[in-house]
C-alpha cells in the first residue's frame, strides 16, 4: 500500500536550490495540495508541530517522515517523497535530511500499514543507500518498487 502511493506525481527531486526545512515540507506537500488530498492547514500543522515539539519526525539518518494529526482537510491517505541533492537541516545541524516523506492520514489507524511498509524499506541498508544516491525520479521509483 505505501509504495503504491508513490508515483511520478508524488515523488520529486530538488536540485541546486537551497531551501530550509519548512520549504522542504511545503514542496513535498505540493502534489497532495494540488490534488486536493490535503489542505494547506495540514502543511502548516506539520511545520507548527516541529516548532513546538522538535524534530520528532527525523526517523533515521537523512530521513524525515513529516506528518501531523488527522484533520478534516485530509481527504485521503497519502504519501509523497521529496529528495534534495544536499542535506537540509531539520531545526539544527544534528538533523540533516535528504529524503523528505510526507504522510497524511484520515484517521488514527489507516496509515499504520503505510508506516510498516515504509519502515521495512528504509531499514534495508542497500535500499536506503540506493534512495540516497538516486539521481532521478525514475531511479527513486525503481528502488521504491523493488526493481
Amino acid at each position: 500500500m505505501a509504495l503504491e502511493l508513490l508515483n511520478q506525481n508524488t515523488v520529486q527531486i530538488v536540485r541546486n536550490k537551497h531551501i530550509n526545512w519548512q520549504e522542504a515540507i511545503k514542496l513535498a506537500s505540493v502534489p497532495l495540495v494540488k490534488e486536493g488530498r490535503i489542505g494547506q492547514d495540514y502543511v502548516e500543522n506539520m511545520i507548527n508541530a516541529v516548532e513546538t515539539v522538535g524534530p520528532y519526525f527525523n526517523i533515521g539518518p537523512g530521513i524525515a517522515l513529516a506528518h501531523s494529526r488527522p484533520i478534516p482537510s485530509v481527504k485521503k491517505i497519502s504519501l509523497t517523497l521529496l529528495k534534495t541533492d544536499y542535506p537540509v537541516n531539520l531545526l539544527d545541524e544534528s538533523h540533516p535530511v535528504k529524503l523528505w516523506f510526507v504522510l497524511a492520514a484520515t484517521d488514527n489507524k489507516s496509515h499504520l500499514k503505510v508506516i510498516q511498509e515504509l519502515a521495512a524499506l528504509l531499514m534495508d541498508k542497500n535500499k536506503n543507500k540506493e534512495l540516497m544516491n538516486a539521481e532521478s525520479v525514475n531511479e527513486l521509483l525503481d528502488v521504491l518498487q523493488g526493481e
